[in-house]
């Protein structure tokens, strides 16, 4: 039995099964996924796990080029972004558009849906 790390066995496996400049999507509540990425549904209730729950081990297991977050994240929830910046200064912040988010989202390695009901929440992990 694993003791520590990641403990999901599926979100195990796409962790490990990242490549270089791989995306992995941690979107919110609300965010679509097309069908054709592969999907991990973890939220269970509003804010139940949060992008930044989700984040975190993943920080931990993985290289991470950088994060890509959205402009609209930066105008709506400006706390937020604040917040993963504090958290993670060793890491890059990319700012693109919703749109442009949603676009590179068809070419994720997979998904992970959350809880989180924080507007704009959802991020992009570019793999190192």
């Amino acid at each position: 039995m694993k003791k520590k790390g990641i403990l999901h066995p599926e979100l195990a496996h796409l962790a490990t099964s990242l490549g270089h400049t791989d995306y992995l999507v941690i979107a919110d509540k609300g965010y679509p996924i097309p069908n054709h990425v592969t999907r991990i549904n973890l939220g269970y209730t509003d804010n139940q796990p949060t992008v930044l729950q989700v984040l975190e081990p993943l920080v931990e297991e993985i290289s991470i080029d950088r994060i890509i977050v959205t402009q609209e994240m930066e105008d709506i929830s400006p706390d937020r972004l604040e917040e993963l910046k504090n958290r993670y200064p060793h890491i890059l912040f990319e700012k693109i558009s919703h749109h442009e988010m949603k676009e590179l989202t068809n070419h994720a390695k997979g998904a992970v849906k959350t809880g989180d009901a924080c507007p704009y929440a959802n991020l992009i992990i570019v793999s190192g």
